[in-house]
């Protein structure tokens, strides 16, 4: 019923080895890909039950998931897990999403609530962005777009409730293969970064994509983009690639897709 799929770069085999062994053992898994995107094999990923697919070189996050998303869409397995290696979670997490997927066929990505390892939550349900909620906020003074951020993070909706959300984080992304294979795969464009937005927004337009706060998953967010000169730099050209792409400061689908979720959250 599900495949799932890891892209790990440089990663220690002690650090994946718990989440593999969870979902390697979850019943209805068929097949888990760990794909390696590091300039250097590691033999002990071969001791794991995964199909182990070592590329030998940093493709990027989308491109090296779309290798196993591929495979997926050929076997015909009803649905795929994308997920970070920094997440913890249990199997009935699974089984419950994997249900509420069977029973509404017209979801086509559905994300649990996402908690900080102190039990925090993390404010991945987002509308579609503007430049100024990814870029400009980095370099001016947080507390100018405070409230804006809150907005652009749904924070009034308390995080408690089942809705439609334009922009799922990509850290944990249980996709149905049939509406996947619509809609596209990750745009291989983008390196890394903004191709969950992409993803999002496209399984959008066709499908309900949905926040599901009954279950959670742990996720260690690193950040790296704050810490790392290198790491910012590749987000913001991945950025600038992705409003190249959907439009700067003129986007109607952006406003109409946020307006109507701002609209549905009142609703609830």
């Amino acid at each position: 019923m599900l495949n799932i799929s890891i892209v790990i770069y440089n990663h220690l085999f002690d650090e994946i080895k718990p989440l593999v062994s969870e979902l390697a053992g979850f019943s209805k898994t068929n097949e888990l890909f760990l794909v390696d995107n590091s300039a250097v094999e590691n033999d002990e990923f071969f001791s794991f039950p995964v199909t182990y697919i070592f590329n030998g070189k940093n493709l990027g996050y989308g491109k090296a998931h779309n290798i196993a998303l591929r495979k997926t869409i050929k076997q015909k397995t009803p649905y795929h897990l994308v997920i970070n290696p920094d997440v913890e979670l249990r199997s009935e997490v699974l089984t419950e999403l994997l249900d509420y997927m069977e029973q509404h066929p017209d979801v086509g990505h559905v994300m649990p609530k996402v908690l900080y390892p102190n039990g925090e939550i993390q404010y991945l349900c987002k509308l579609l962005p503007k430049p100024s909620d990814l870029i400009f906020r980095r370099f001016l003074p947080k507390s100018w777009f405070e409230k804006s951020k809150a907005r652009f993070e749904l924070r009034h909706s308390g995080y408690d409730k089942i809705m439609e959300v334009p922009y799922l984080s990509g850290s944990f992304m249980l996709l149905r293969t049939e509406a996947l294979a619509k809609v596209g795969l990750f745009d291989e464009r983008f390196f890394m970064y903004p191709e969950d937005i992409d993803l999002t927004r496209r399984m959008h337009r066709r499908y309900k994509t949905v926040f599901y706060p009954h279950v959670s998953v742990i996720h260690h967010h690193a950040q790296a983009s704050y810490k790392n000169r290198k790491m910012l730099l590749i987000h913001l050209v991945n950025l600038a690639k992705y409003f190249n792409k959907w439009g700067w400061f003129f986007d109607a689908e952006r406003k109409k897709l946020n307006e109507d979720t701002l609209n549905k959250i009142k609703m609830l």
